[in-house]
Order: C-alpha cells, then structure tokens, then sequence
C-alpha cells in the first residue's frame, strides 16, 4: 500500500496545465531513399535566414519561458547557484619564453582573463581581458598560441558561440595588437614557426553570404602567415585537393626541426601523420604514416626518431619509437606497452616520459625512462581527472590540475627530478565537500556488457525510489567522460538529488574496441547501456521512472532522443542539448559530413542507411504515444550541431505527444555549440534546467 500510493505521488508530478504550442506549420514532404520513402514535413526549418524561422522560433521561446517564470523557487535556485558559481578558478600556468601564463576567472565574470608574469610571486599583468570585448560577453577568446620567445601571442575570436574564428596578435610587452588579422579559420590552432616571425593555421574558402552558418566545410589549407603582411599574402603550405574532406592540423617539433601534419578522414580515430624538414630548403612533406589504418600521435622526438602514441596492434594504445629512416613497422621499438589500462597521453618532459592513463574512467599516472624502464609513479590526491600534465624536454618543472566530483579544479606544482607535488593553488569552496559522497557501480547492458556509473549525491540519502535523479552520458566518438567538477552538479545535490555519470560503449574509456562497440551499426548498443544504466539505477532504488531524468548534449543530445523515441515510460524528464536528431540529413551541413566516420553514410550506403532510419529520433516519434516531460536546448548560433535537427525534432514532438508532459524547447540566442558561453547565461540555462526538472519531476526546490 506505501509502494502504491509512493507512485501515485510520483506520477502525479506533471501539471494538468495544458500548453498550446506555435503552430509549426507541417509542410508534406516525402523522398524516396534506398527505396524507402521518407517523410520529412518540418524541413522548412532548415533555412535558418527565414522570417517564418526567426518567427517560429521567438514563439516557442515565449511558450517556453511563460512555462518556466511560473515555476516556484528559481530565485532560491539562482541565488544559491550564482553562490556556489562565484568562486576563483585558475588554469594550470605554463611557460614560454621565461613567462608564465594562465586564465583566471575571479567567479562571476562572463569570460576568463589571460594573464602573464615572469614571476608567480608578483601580481600578474592583465594581457587579455575578452569581458571587454562586448557588452553581453558573447564575443568569447578561443585559442592562445604563444611564440616560442614569449614575445607575441597569437589568439582567436569567436563571436556568439560560432566555430568560425578571427586570428589576431598582440606584442606581449606592450599589450597591443599588431596589425595581423585572419578570418575564415576554424578547427585550428596557431603554430610558430622557429624563428617567431610567422606561424602556421588553418582555413576554408570564403563561405558564400548567408551560408556562413550552415555550408559544409570542406578543402581544409594550412598556411603560413608572416606578422605584419596581410592575409592575402601568406604562403600556402599543404593542400590535398585530391581529398577535400581531409582535416588538416600541423605541429612542431621540440628541437623546431620539422613541422608536423596531421591529417583526420572526419571523425574517425584513424588518421595520417606527414612531416616537412624545416632545416632542409624546399624539403617535401614526406608521408610518414598514410594508410589510416590505426591512430598516430606525436608524443615527441629525439632527432629524427619520432616517438609516436599509437593504437596499431593496441587498441588501448602504447607508445614506439619510430626512426625516420626506417619508419616501416618491422623496425619500430616499443617504448611503453600497451597495458590493462588505456593509454590517454604521453608527454616527454624533462627528459623522461610522463603516461596518462585512465583505469575505469578515472586518472592514473605514470612514468618512464625514455628507453621504457618504468619510474615511480605521480600519485594523485585522489580518485579523479588530472590535466595540464606536460611540458618541454627540458622543463624541471610544470603545473597541473586535478579535479573531481565535488573538487574544483586544483592547481599543483610539480618537481620532475624529485617526483614532487606541491599544492600551488586550491579554490576557497562555498560548500564542506564533506557533505557528499561520490561512488562507482556497474550496470550490465542488454548484451552482458559491464557498463560503469558515477554515482554523485549528499550522504545519509535512503534508497527508497524516491530521489531525483540525473542522469547523464555521451557514448561516442572516442570521447571519455571522467570526474569533474561542476558548480551545477552541487547545485543539483544541494536540492536533494542524485547526479550519475555513466560511461557508455562509443567514448574511449576502455580504448578503441570500446569506441567501435558502439559506432555505426552497432550504434543501439550505446542507447542498450544507458538504458541498463537507467533500469539499474531503479532496480536498486536510487530513483524511480517518474523521477529521472536523463540528459546528454550533442551526440549525447542524439542519445536521450533515441532513448526518449525508444523507452518513453522509463523516464520521468528528458534534457537532450544540442543534439543530432536528423540521422538522415545531419552530412548535409556544416562539419556533419565529417562525423559519417562514427555513424555512416545514409546517402552512400543502404544498409547504414536502414539502420540510421531506425533509431533516428526525429524519424522515430510516434503520434499519439505519451512521452516524458522534455526540454529540448539548442542555440541559434550552433554552426556544428545546426539548430535545425533540435527545430525539427521539437516540432514533430510537439505534434506527437498524446499526454500532458510538456514538450518544450528553449532556444538561445547569440550563442553556439557550447563553448565560450559566457558565465551569465550558463546560469540562466542551469536555473531553467532545474526550474523544468523539478516541476517534471515532482519535487520543490529546497535550498
């Protein structure tokens, strides 16, 4: 009898309120594809410049927010966040040129400032304040490149969340700007040249107007740029018009000796890695590895033999020394092997090899001599993320961070000689970390697979069903997700509820052979994991279906929408941000041709294409089904993940969903993918996240 009337109060968390949605104004539309025909009635929504769009698109943010304002205690929520939020955070400090730099955010400000200093016991100097840039802190500073003298920085613009970036250069000494100015750069750092006069990037053709934001990027050039000459002189360096959906991506050696190539077929892991000898005049680029038939990575040099990370015949990855006269694989030396654990980064500093390794999601670090012989371990302060670790060959020193759960990221000084970590700068929390408990269970997915959770939530919780739960995930592209640190996640905790994180097959957590467990065809094994990962979560009483909600952006906002068309009674709210619905048409703009290598290729291939129609969630909605109360994100300015798959799908929801959960979708403006959002609107969207998930849920905010 408790059980039941336990449920009763749960699945009476929706309000009766019955909302009237924009008409979005289904246009008939049906294409014959491998065979089958295909409705697609909202892609109308795909022309972003339209007026209809722009229209359709302030009507569902009015609906959306007139749902939201009602919702009681998002000003509790937003005091005790923007509380939580306010808080110091410091980059790792690196060095070039005899000067330290680092980013540092003194808690509220919408951007971080780059600041520089020749020594960390004086007051740093303000070198980039990106906060001055524009009003509303949309214009947001997106990559650094430092010359090897420390004299200049290259930096790169991008304006309201978009990939596209502007390079400029600012003399360092004087804090101004040289005249240099590079447009049309995206997915692509600067890298100098030895002799600090110019460096190298990458950028595509000019886009044609009003295509800017949807067109496909294609025919990738490096250049090279020399400071104080225009665009339109700088050399061309490499371009493969043989291969236009080729990315390009260049490096430099150490010793400044020979610049490096890095070639990518999409997002497949597999890639080339060519090199040119810069000490010899007019030397060719020589394609070291072409065959893309594993990954190749940089990891450092000793003169000419490379010291390449690799997952050739190690799918969690090892490191070989590959001498340049000699590369073929018969002649490479194994330095560190490949091991139980997988290998996430080496670094030669100091004149030893310093291992990332990640053993069931979290860090673990090792080190090596440079001939393998193995060195005492850098121990961690915990079960966690280390990051920053690295330097140059010859560095005796270097920073790096840690973070966890509920520890903000936290700067150490490290000795290499003495294997030494000194805490250098640790933030000043507004909450007793104390106050929580973090955890890690394994679900086991529909085929037997063990999957692993984080389990994140205040102690002295009971396990009776009813705790709101937050579920989040991504499972894919070889990406991990590890413990962090998220001002939202205490926020989340501090309201009663349990945060999981779970690692799904498609990321890289347990190396190559768990990525490709759930790309292309075997894609339902990801949406098989989090859904064992939801039902366990249940089974054990953590929650309950009408008080989870389950989250993911990007490819993890395709996840909760697959998950969402899938199992619509096991979740209580669905959050997917940002994310690909359009498994049909996602190639079709911007850099979408390029993720074909994680889910194939619909227009090519008729068996992909089958399988894509098969859990594609736009095309998998139902009329007539009751679904979960769902809030679909997105952003007008995401030029990566088109806002149009997130248009759509809320479109066709909207027209689908039978019962009286609220399907909504908040869009924002002057904003992007993610990246670069200024701190102001992470917490607006925090608070409207939890606002709706409270009210989905069936809970009140108590703070």
């Amino acid at each position: 009898m408790k059980r039941a009337c336990l449920f009763a109060m749960l699945t009476a968390n929706i309000s009766a309120e019955k909302l009237t949605y924009p008409d979005s104004h289904p246009k008939p539309l049906s294409e014959k594809i491998h065979g089958i025909d295909v409705s697609d009635d909202y892609r109308w929504l795909e022309d972003l410049n339209s007026k209809q769009t722009a229209e359709w698109v302030k009507a569902q943010n009015t609906v959306t927010e007139g749902y939201l304002n009602k919702i009681p205690g998002r000003d509790k929520l937003e005091k005790h966040l923007t509380n939580i939020w306010n808080v110091e955070r410091i980059s790792a400090p690196s060095k070039k040129g005899g000067r330290y730099f680092f980013h540092r955010n003194d808690g509220l400000q919408d951007q971080s400032v780059f600041y520089t200093t020749k020594d960390l016991k004086k007051k740093p100097k303000v070198l980039f304040d990106p906060n001055k840039l524009s009003g509303d802190g949309t214009v947001a500073l997106k990559d650094i490149s430092i010359s090897h003298n420390g004299k200049y920085m290259a930096y790169s613009l991008s304006a309201s969340g978009s990939d596209w970036v502007e390079w400029k250069v600012r003399d360092i000494d004087t804090g101004k700007d040289l005249s240099d100015h590079l447009k049309w750069s995206k997915f692509s750092d600067a890298t100098w040249s030895g002799d600090n006069k110019g460096f190298y990037y990458g950028r595509f053709p000019t886009p044609k107007k009003g295509e800017e934001m949807m067109a496909a990027n294609t025919d990738k050039k490096i250049y090279y740029h020399k400071l104080g000459t225009a665009q339109s002189e700088d050399t061309l360096v490499y371009e493969r018009p043989d291969h236009p959906k080729w990315g390009l991506y260049t490096g430099l050696t150490d010793d400044k000796r020979f610049l490096i190539i890095h070639i990518s077929q999409g997002t497949d892991t597999k890639n080339g890695l060519f090199y040119k000898d810069l000490s010899k005049p007019d030397s060719k680029v020589i394609e070291l590895f072409n065959k893309f038939d594993a990954s190749y990575s940089l990891a450092g040099n000793i003169d000419s033999k490379f010291l390449i990370q690799t997952d050739h015949d190690a799918p969690r990855q090892k490191l070989v020394s590959v001498d340049l006269a000699k590369p073929e694989t018969s002649n490479w030396k194994t330095i560190i092997p490949q091991t139980a654990e997988t290998l996430d980064g080496v670094s030669y500093v100091g004149g030893i090899l310093i291992a990332e390794y990640m053993k069931d999601a979290h860090s673990q670090v090792r080190r090596f001599k440079v001939d393998g012989s193995p060195l005492p371990d850098l121990e961690l302060p915990g079960l966690g993320t280390a990051y920053s670790i690295g330097g140059k060959p010859d560095d005796k020193e270097f920073f790096y961070g840690f973070t966890s759960f509920t520890t903000p990221g936290t700067i150490y000084h490290y000795e290499v000689a003495s294997n030494k970590s000194t805490l250098y700068r640790a933030p000043n929390t507004k909450f007793n970390q104390n106050d929580y408990k973090s955890s890690q269970i394994f679900a086991t997915s529909k085929d037997g697979t063990k999957v692993p959770m984080f389990v994140v939530h205040k102690k002295g919780i009971k396990l009776d069903g009813s705790n709101p739960t937050y579920l989040y995930a991504y499972g894919g592209f070889n990406i991990s997700l590890t413990p962090s640190y998220r001002a939202s996640n205490i926020a989340w905790l501090d309201m009663g509820g349990i945060y999981v994180l779970a690692n799904l097959r498609g990321g890289g957590e347990y190396g190559e052979e768990w990525h490709q467990a759930g790309m292309k065809t075997k894609k339902q094994n990801v949406f098989d994991d989090f859904i064992a990962c939801a039902e366990h979560l249940i089974a054990k009483k953590y929650t309950s279906s009408p008080r989870l909600a389950i989250a993911g952006g990007s490819n993890g906002g395709l996840l909760v929408g697959a998950c969402l068309t899938q199992r619509p009674e096991l979740y209580g709210a669905c959050l997917p941000a940002v994310g690909v619905m359009d498994m049909l048409r996602f190639q079709k703009f911007t850099i979408g041709w390029a993720w074909q290598a994680e889910y194939g290729f619909p227009d090519k291939n008729a068996d992909e294409f089958k399988y894509l129609l098969g859990y594609s969630p736009y095309h998998n909605l139902k009329k007539g089904t009751k679904y979960p109360a769902t809030m679909v994100t997105t952003s007008d300015h995401d030029d990566r993940v088109v806002p149009s798959h997130s248009f759509k799908f809320a479109a066709a929801l909207q027209a689908a969903q039978a019962g009286d959960a609220p399907s909504l979708i908040r869009i924002e403006t002057k904003a992007g993918h993610g990246a670069g959002t200024p701190t102001s609107k992470q917490i607006e969207q925090v608070v409207d996240k939890y606002s709706f998930l409270s009210k989905a849920l069936g809970f009140e905010i108590k703070l």
